[in-house]
């Protein structure tokens, strides 16, 4: 099957969303989306979006906290494109139906969050995520213009690659005509050719085993990038959220969201002695890297399994009504966080790296756009502030949609591109493999490339993982593809994106840290 489309977009987050919205009036667009559209990690968004809204903060505050929170390796150029950007793009979100929390004054009740000096936090409870989610989905469900293809699973970019031609990144000859996609229902690999197609996969957390994404989060679009020979870069910094719920059965992790420290919910060990003293004068507040090192050393040093989140002093009102999600969740397995502290640790959540894109969303492939956590735009640098992602994802794709839907009218589909080719392959029923395999690679990842990192554990973690990619290629290339050995091919790709980068970088900086290059303050 051949479908033609003006725009190809693939994933249903944020970033995804409001493009397909603002493209939709130049032409038609087709969202592919591997599961339900509304099942993305944008609806697993707590916290809630960061805005310069009101006095005393101004734009130049916001720029400073995110330069310092990405230990100076962020853009200044992108930082200050995204910060003064930020307002406009909020007020959009609003425009299209979003509810943000407001006082009693009708203003908008902003939060404080770890590494932000002032309070810019807009948030819907503790759901943000999921109003956004829900009211951009709403929208564009009702947009004419826009097609839906759940359970669809993009297998790869099409480029020169697939007519035979040889094609040089740095020359800028490779162009994207669409992508091939897996209709996980039936089998059947789709052709979709697209004038202009826009990346918005999201992260690639399940690398790891201990997330707070999604199952869906397996690096697909990074992975189809650099298959495609786009260029990835700064894929060694992986955040890692410091309070995750610790409840060792659940996948994905529970995440309790920053704003409960900024609620004055304090960190403490198991037996109830503060520790935040030890490493940072913000305390539970410093930036997410140093409170998910200073949590991992107290592990190391006690020898225990988790720390603990003491809200147990706030306002029962206060927790209610900011926090009913998180309260109804430890309820839920038997903790009353008025009286119990929370057992919490730190947990993969955000992929700082991505698909290298410039100020307009666009990768070093050319019609190729990317946005939200699967892109690398420059704004988080080493480290991602706090909700600032949110806001990252809308800026970036409206940029992204200004840019395609200008140059729209140049563009041609290219009717050359052959059918994929599923000859010889064979169902392969040996899912003990994949299964196997995907353990074997969290492993490598939690063990050697976590919160902290060495030569040594690096260089065990990349032998270890050319094992498995010989493993896995021999299997893709023989079987009649499903989503799970695809995903597992990418979480493959995508961990070996980040070893390799983590071993050239010979500092500890931001997000990444090494026991080799230890850092002198």
């Amino acid at each position: 099957m051949r479908k033609k489309v003006d725009f190809l977009v693939i994933g249903t987050g944020i970033a995804g969303l409001s493009y397909s919205l603002k493209v939709a009036p130049y032409g038609k667009v087709c969202i592919v989306t591997k599961s339900e559209a509304e099942e993305s990690a944008t609806r697993y968004a707590q916290g809630g979006i960061a805005a310069v809204m009101y006095t005393p903060d101004t734009y130049e505050k916001h720029i400073r906290d995110t330069m310092i929170a990405g230990d100076d390796l962020s853009d200044p150029e992108i930082v200050r494109i995204t910060i003064t950007e930020s307002t406009d793009r909020v007020k959009e979100l609003i425009e299209w139906g979003v509810a943000f929390d407001k006082n009693q004054s009708g203003q908008y009740d902003l939060a404080k969050e770890g590494g932000h000096s002032e309070f810019r936090v807009l948030h819907h409870k503790d759901q943000t995520g999921a109003e956004i989610e829900k009211i951009l989905l709403d929208r564009v469900k009702e947009h004419k213009n826009i097609e839906i293809l759940e359970n669809h699973f993009a297998l790869d970019l099409i480029t020169e690659h697939h007519l035979g031609v040889e094609t040089d990144r740095h020359k800028g000859e490779i162009n994207c005509f669409g992508a091939y996609v897996l209709n996980k229902a039936n089998h059947q690999i789709m052709t979709i050719l697209a004038k202009t197609t826009m990346i918005a996969t999201g992260g690639a957390g399940n690398v790891y085993a201990t997330t707070t994404n999604p199952p869906v989060a397996t690096g697909d679009g990074i992975a189809m990038v650099r298959r495609a020979k786009g260029e990835i870069e700064k894929m060694e910094f992986i955040q890692f959220h410091p309070t995750s719920l610790y409840n060792p059965a659940e996948k994905p992790s529970f995440l309790i969201t920053e704003a409960l420290r900024g609620s004055g919910a304090v960190l403490k060990t198991r037996q109830g002695k503060e520790f935040m003293q030890k490493y940072d004068a913000r305390l539970s507040l410093a930036p997410r890297d140093i409170v998910a090192r200073a949590i991992d050393n107290e592990l190391k040093i006690s020898g225990d399994d988790y720390v603990c989140l003491d809200a147990r002093h706030l306002d029962m009102q206060v927790i209610l009504s900011h926090f009913p999600a998180i309260y109804a969740k430890c309820l839920s397995i038997g903790i009353d966080m008025t009286k119990i502290m929370i057992p919490v640790v730190p947990a993969a959540h955000y992929t700082c790296g991505g698909i290298k894109v410039d100020e307009c969303g666009r990768s070093t492939i050319n019609n190729l756009y990317a946005s939200g956590e699967c892109a690398s735009t420059g704004l988080h640098g080493a480290n991602r502030l706090a909700s600032n992602s949110l806001l990252e994802s809308l800026v970036f794709s409206h940029r992204a949609a200004k840019n395609a839907t200008e140059k729209l009218e140049k563009l041609q589909f290219n009717n050359k591109i052959p059918d994929w080719n599923a000859s010889g392959t064979v169902f392969n029923e040996e899912m003990v493999l994949i299964t196997q395999s995907l353990k074997e690679l969290q492993g490598i990842m939690t063990n050697y490339v976590g919160i902290v990192r060495s030569n040594l554990r690096l260089k065990r973690a990349q032998d270890r993982l050319q094992i498995l990619d010989a493993e896995i290629e021999d299997l893709y290339e023989k079987s009649v593809l499903t989503e799970k050995i695809c995903e597992l091919r990418n979480m493959i790709t995508v961990a070996g994106l980040i070893i390799k980068m983590a071993a050239e970088r010979k500092e500890s900086r931001g997000l990444h840290h090494s026991i080799d290059y230890p850092r002198h303050y």
